[in-house]
């Protein structure tokens, strides 16, 4: 049933039960040990060590101001869900509606799912051998350390003749330990525009980014 996406992975699984779990939406099953939730926590986590100690080594010789960023980069939703697809693994996705099956967050929570369903099947290391396998082309991708998307719509702003822009929250939803915040950012008198994550920075950066796209057709 897997083989193909464990072909993809470079990972193949002794508890074939753990990757359907990984895989499974919570529209398909509340039940806290068949749906995704659970894993996908600890997979963030995962990954975010994974990719941290990955910066760790091959940058040697960046500051803390510079290493941030880049991971920033590399664990959003817009990267991990980028992931997913390259990945296949929305074509795998158990969930209720189709409607779902595109969208960024669930893809980004899934593919976190399958990094901490591999930790406890194998051990540390696999999990964290496979965040290296598959995120290392993205760490050369561009060796100039990104600017975060608030500081970039903060330029933007300012070289525009805006004010500062500012962010306020709208909304927080989920579990106390799988939070989903809603946070807005202003410019101006321009159309607000939203974004969500799992934390309150998270979520600014995706509003910021949005905002970047809109004010760049200005």
């Amino acid at each position: 049933m897997f083989e193909a996406l464990e072909q993809a992975l470079g990972y193949h699984f002794k508890n074939k039960k753990l990757l359907q779990q990984a895989l499974t939406h919570s529209s398909v099953t509340s039940h806290i040990g068949s749906n995704y939730e659970r894993l996908e926590f600890l997979g963030d986590r995962v990954l975010g060590v994974a990719v941290a100690n990955s910066l760790f080594t091959e940058f040697p010789n960046e500051p803390e101001g510079s290493l941030s960023p880049r991971h920033t980069h590399l664990v959003c939703k817009e990267t991990v869900s980028m992931m997913a697809k390259q990945l296949g693994l929305d074509k795998y996705i158990r969930i209720a509606t189709e409607d779902i099956r595109e969208n960024e967050n669930v893809l980004c929570d899934v593919c976190e799912a399958v990094i901490g369903a591999i930790f406890i099947d194998s051990d540390c290391m696999a999990a964290l051998d496979f965040v290296q396998k598959h995120w290392q082309p993205l760490l050369h991708k561009d060796l100039t350390p990104p600017k975060d998307f608030k500081t970039r719509l903060q330029e933007i702003a300012h070289a525009k003749g805006f004010p500062t822009p500012v962010y306020e929250q709208i909304s927080r939803s989920g579990s106390e330990h799988n939070p989903i915040f809603v946070m807005a950012v202003k410019v101006s008198n321009i159309e607000p525009q939203t974004g969500s994550g799992h934390n309150k920075k998270l979520a600014e950066q995706a509003a910021a980014a949005k905002m970047i796209t809109l004010l760049e057709k200005i």
